[in-house]
């Protein structure tokens, strides 16, 4: 299907601004493909191929890095640490990349129909601990999780994960348990007038439920492999984390269960007893629910007119708090980067009282925590 002039101009607005905001600094090989991809019509073309609302340029990435890696024997490969490759970013980068997808489009183009990027990235729970821990603070005791857009799951391992947290006011703050299976690691600054939050050392989990359109089977060969594919190929730490928290999680893994945030939300958390105070954890899944978004505030509320609610999320601003934290513009991304907000909302009795905690590194690597 050729895609008209103004879809063709949305979609390259969508590759620049993720060349600019999220992978310039982070990943020189996405910024440089992003930026050429832009430039090119064919290129482009495929990811107008997506699901509505789930078109995201990392969505064109990683049916590339999936196609790559069935067929890595390519000169693309050369780029690719992920599989292998050991060159930088130079003048064959482009011509190559571009090689490869015209000889790959047809399978291109049917992994970006098909899939949704579900990128399960294990290092985002350094940043929602501290959320989480506060949540349960005021719960009070042992919380019961669910997690609203789960892929696989690895971030209900939370409370089993070991965290580092640098910060120049205290050296190095850890929590979790000694000797976990996964360490991440974690900068933590202060915004103006901001302290350091309490962080305590455990985090009491009693149930934990994942609720998501496609829930994703780490047994399954092929949906690891996409899980993999979505991770930035020029990225080895994410891809050893992912790698270490999966062999983790086979050992005891959570339930999962297959529905929609909005229509199968109480019913997924009717899976958790109700002698838990109930936390709702979301990272980076709200924006997929478009214009739906209000009506999945309106479910979380609906279920505090029974049991004690909370929403710990990591989501932009302008597509999570802002329906309940109006104005605040400096929760909004710059012209130079992107970043999420964790956020901490207590529902009692359908009434939300919702917090800016942190701003947070897209991908878990860096927390500025509030004043």
């Amino acid at each position: 299907m050729t895609e008209s002039s103004a879809d063709l101009e949305h979609l390259r607005g969508r590759l620049l601004r993720f060349a600019e905001k999220e992978a310039a600094g982070i990943s020189p090989l996405y910024e440089h493909l992003a930026r050429h991809a832009a430039e090119d019509d064919d290129i482009t073309g495929l990811l107008g191929a997506a699901q509505p609302g789930f078109g995201a340029p990392t969505l064109l990435f990683a049916a590339v890095h999936r196609a790559l890696q069935m067929r890595p024997f390519h000169e693309l490969a050369n780029y690719y640490p992920s599989v292998g490759g050991s060159y930088g970013v130079d003048e064959g980068t482009w011509p190559a990349f571009r090689s490869f997808v015209a000889d790959n489009a047809e399978r291109i183009r049917e992994l970006v129909a098909t899939r949704t990027t579900q990128t399960n990235e294990v290092r985002r729970a350094a940043v929602l601990y501290p959320a989480v821990a506060l949540a349960a603070k005021q719960a009070r005791g042992a919380i019961g999780l669910l997690e609203v857009g789960t892929s696989a799951g690895l971030l209900l391992g939370i409370d089993r994960y070991s965290y580092r947290y640098q910060t120049e006011q205290a050296g190095q703050l850890a929590a979790g348990p000694a000797k976990a299976p996964v360490g991440l690691h974690c900068a933590l600054e202060l915004g103006p007038g901001a302290q350091l939050p309490a962080i305590p050392k455990r985090l009491a989990v009693g149930a934990r439920i994942g609720l998501d359109r496609n829930p994703v089977d780490l047994a399954d060969e092929d949906a690891y492999a996409w899980l993999e594919a979505c991770i930035w190929a020029d990225q080895p730490e994410r891809a050893r984390l992912f790698t270490v928290a999966a062999a983790a999680q086979r050992k005891d893994p959570p339930e999962l269960v297959r529905g929609d945030a909005v229509d199968d939300l109480a019913a997924a958390a009717k899976r958790i007893p109700e002698s838990l105070p109930l936390v709702v954890m979301t990272s980076s899944a709200v924006a997929y629910l478009g214009e739906r978004r209000q009506a999945f505030l309106d479910a979380l509320g609906e279920l505090s007119r029974r049991r004690p609610v909370w929403w710990v999320s990591q989501e932009g601003y302008q597509v999570g708090l802002e329906l309940l934290l109006p104005g605040r513009e400096d929760l909004k991304p710059t012209n130079s980067s992107a970043f999420g907000v964790i956020g901490l909302v207590r529902w009692q009795d359908g009434k939300p009282e919702a917090r800016a905690l942190a701003k947070a590194g897209l991908h878990g690597q860096r927390l500025v925590w509030l004043g």
